[in-house]
This record gives structure tokens, sequence and C-alpha cells, in this order.
């Protein structure tokens, strides 16, 4: 399939981020804020909408969307008023979405991504608090559709950039770092599959060196940063085979069709003006003062790109190994904890970034649930040093720390797993297998010095590993020398 993106045509993508905020409860009432609940049980007059209903803001879904916006490098507008968009759909009681339309709560911010020449700024035009809508449960063996409102009032903000992203790996790369961030702020859980988090996609393409844009399509239906990343890889090849046959690109809207691969028309895309935009007659229009928006800056945490270029220079760390380190802030924190304990910063990054992480995978799970303590994985490092353990046997202790809580010391004595390194304990097994590998043995007297190794193997495998093969080394050599 030869493409000409590049040579005639220059993509053109936007990303709208709908991000579930993890307030208690709803952002205009106070019906809890949970997920997985028994259907329509988590409902009152007022997310539903009802008649002489008054919606109440709620004060810690306004101070979450502060510290997203400034962590977004956003400008908080003090002067906050929201406006109803009006559209019927039947997972939308009240006919219409409380909004924000042309006073957002925060305006012109920016996320850094990584480019092949260096990183790039994606400006972020708006982010905007409103209340979620229902959620339509299609039951296609009694082709049927069901509604739950429980989903109705959910505190969201959108989360809008400008056009400035050029490529799929671009929008990918934009949803992970924002995704992170956001995980860091500990303002809502993410969770794609639970819907917390969910992401639109606006595509066009124009011709190279036109500052005009192209007419767009919206995609929707995206459940993973893959299947954004896909859809705007298959969109813009469906676009680009329209533009060279000379046919026009319809503004609409798609949905993405993860089993087929493609995307397949939904519906016209609406203007603004479509959705009737007023002010939220129930919302007085309010303030925010100065004051309130620096304690919300100064409860920030340290953010992952700040974390990245310390940890670099702190620890002295790879570029790879502080990437791996500051996806997960539990690990990150676990990670500086163990610095406390030893100074072996890169043992310390590969314990975490191999077998602790593998266990997290295997055990789906997270760091805080596992049995493990900062100092007992520095002293399984400093035993591995001591030649007390061997690597094998170290990975054994490591596990059952994980799954016991026990100190690495406790296991290794209760386990038997110490590594002997007693020359009178390890001389019968070194000349037990010299006898054995006479072959070998004239290999190395030859001059094949690595075939030591196959003896050192040898000379493990008697021991059970329990023998110290850096000692099974130097003794080899040594009767070798002598005999």
């Amino acid at each position: 399939m030869t493409s000409s993106i590049g040579q005639k045509f220059e993509t053109v993508i936007g990303l709208e981020v709908h991000l579930q905020l993890n307030t208690k409860t709803k952002i205009f009432c106070g019906c809890a804020n949970l997920f997985g609940a028994e259907p329509n049980s988590l409902t009152c007059p007022v997310c539903l909408g009802l008649p002489g209903t008054l919606p109440v803001l709620n004060k810690a879904a306004l101070l979450s969307a502060i510290k997203v916006a400034l962590a977004l490098n956003c400008s908080v507008n003090p002067r906050v008023k929201f406006d109803r968009k009006n559209y019927y759909y039947p997972d939308l009681p009240k006919g219409y979405q409380i909004s924000q339309y042309d006073l957002p709560i925060a305006e012109h911010g920016f996320v850094m991504i990584p480019v092949p020449e260096g990183t790039k700024k994606i400006n972020v035009k708006r982010a905007h608090l409103e209340e979620d809508a229902g959620k339509l449960v299609h039951d296609m063996v009694a082709h049927s559709s069901l509604v739950d409102y429980n989903r109705t009032g959910t505190p969201l903000i959108e989360i809008v950039t400008e056009p400035d992203l050029r490529s799929s790996q671009e929008a990918y790369d934009y949803l992970n770092i924002l995704k992170l961030t956001l995980q860091y702020l500990n303002v809502s859980d993410c969770d794609m599959e639970k819907g917390s988090l969910r992401c639109d996609a606006n595509i066009s393409l124009r011709e190279k060196g036109s500052t005009q844009l192209g007419t767009k399509t919206e995609l929707k239906n995206l459940n993973s940063f893959r299947a954004v990343k896909a859809s705007l890889e298959f969109e813009v090849h469906r676009q680009e085979q329209l533009l060279l046959a000379g046919e026009r690109i319809v503004q609409e809207t798609r949905l993405w069709n993860d089993e087929k691969q493609m995307t397949l028309s939904m519906r016209s895309k609406e203007e603004a003006h479509d959705y009737r935009y007023f002010p939220e007659p129930d919302l007085v229009p309010f303030t925010i003062d100065q004051a309130t928006i620096e304690k919300v800056r100064e409860s920030l945490p340290e953010l992952p790109a700040a974390k990245f270029d310390r940890l670099r220079k702190q620890y002295q760390l790879s570029d790879y190994d502080a990437g791996i380190i500051i996806q997960d802030q539990t690990i990150a924190d676990f990670f500086e904890k163990c610095t406390q304990h030893s100074q072996e910063i890169k043992k310390i990054c590969n314990w975490i970034i191999g077998p602790l992480l593998q266990e997290i995978n295997s055990r789906k799970t997270g760091l805080a649930e596992l049995s493990l303590k900062p100092q007992d994985l520095t002293t399984l490092i400093q035993r591995v040093e001591e030649g007390v353990l061997s690597n094998l046997s170290a990975k054994e202790v490591f596990a059952l720390m994980v799954e016991t809580g026990q100190t690495p010391d406790a296991i290794i004595k209760d386990k038997g797993l110490a590594q002997v390194s007693d020359d009178s304990a390890l001389e019968g097994i070194v000349q037990s297998v010299i006898g054995e590998n006479q072959s070998v043995v004239e290999q190395i007297k030859q001059g094949k010095d690595s075939a030591i190794g196959f003896l050192v193997g040898q000379a493990m495998k008697k021991s059970q590993g329990k023998g110290n093969p850096k000692k099974f080394g130097e003794l080899i050599k040594r009767r070798l020398q002598d005999g």
C-alpha cells in the first residue's frame, strides 16, 4: 500500500479527553460517585433533572479541575460560569447537559511529548467542567436497549488540544503522558475499561504547505490508546484515498470497530450552534480568588516530567531506567526509599524493573498489595554481593519475600539457601568435576579459558546451586595450575 502522506498531504489531529473525577459524590448533587453499583440505584431528582430541583456545585470537583489545569500549564479563569448544552439522547434525562461553553475553567496550556528531533509542545486549548451522561446497555439477544442513569452527573473534565498533532504516534504519546500526569494528581483512576478516561479524536488531511484546515471527522468508541492509534491510521488512509480520487470528505462522526479494524459512519457532525448553548440559569456565576488557586498549586505533587529529569540527575539513571521507574508513582517512591538503604543504584533499578515488575504484572496487582519493604530488597541485594546467595537463589528468596513479607535473612535460614563459600566444603566437588571432565580440562590447558565456565556450571549442579560460583571458579583455576 503506497501512501502520499508526508509528500502530498499533512495529517492534522486534535484530541478531546473526558476524565471522570474521583470525588465522593456527583458534581451537582449528593448521590455517591461509584462504579459498578446496581443499575439506576445511584440517582436522585437533581441528577435526573426532575422539575423544581436545583443543582449545587461540588467544591471538590472544582478543586480537582483546578489541579488538572495547573498541571497542564493552563491559565485558570477566575470567573466560573456554567452553560446548558442542549441535545436529546436516551441517556441524557434532562435533555441537556450542564457544561461550560465560552468561559471554561482553564485555557492555553501545553503538554510536551517526545519526537525524533527532541520534544514538541502540544497546546491544550481548553479544559472545562461538565456532568457525564448515563450509559446505554445494548442487549443484542433481546434486540433491546436499556439505560443506566448511575453515571449521570458524574463530574467530568474535558481536555481539548489544539490541532497540533501530526501523526497517530504523536497522539499515542500525548495520551500516555497525559494519563500518567493525571494519575500522579490522584484525581481519577484513569481506567478506560470503566469509562473513567475516554478519548475522541478529530482528524483531517490538508495539502502539504497549506495553513487551511481540511474537513475533519470525529472518531468515537475508542476504548484504548491502541484503538486511538489504529483508528487514526485507518482514517488517514481512508481520507487520503478519497482526496486522491477527487472526492469530498464529509464532516461526520465515525465509530471505531475494533473487530473489523475500521471506522464506520455514525452521524453527521454537529456544530456548536446546533447545541443551542445558553447560560445555566440555576447556577450563579462566581469567581475563584487567587489564594485558592495558589493553595491548589502548592498541593501539586512532583509531576512525571520533573521526576524523570531529577532521577536522571540525582541518581545518574539512564533514560530507559528513569522512564520505567516514573511510570508508577508508588514504584518511584519505593525506588527512592531503597536508595536510603543502599547505594547500589543500578542493582536496585534492575531488581525493580525486572523481578518486581514481573511479580506485579503476573499477580495483576499493585505494589501496595505486595508484602515487600524497601530495606528488605536492599538486604537481598547485599546478600548477593556478599556471596551469601547465588543469583538463582536470590530470585527464589525474592518470590517468598513478596508472598510472605518475611525478611530475606529469615527465608535464607528457614530454607537453607545460604551459599557455600568455604574452600574445604567445595574442594571435593571441584576435584570430582575435574575428574569427570578431562576433555574440557585439556581444552583449558590449551588456552580455552572460556571452558572454565562449563566446569563451574557442573560444580553448581553438584552443589544443588548452593556453591559460590565465584569461589568455584577460583578453586578450579588453582587446581589446574597446581596440577
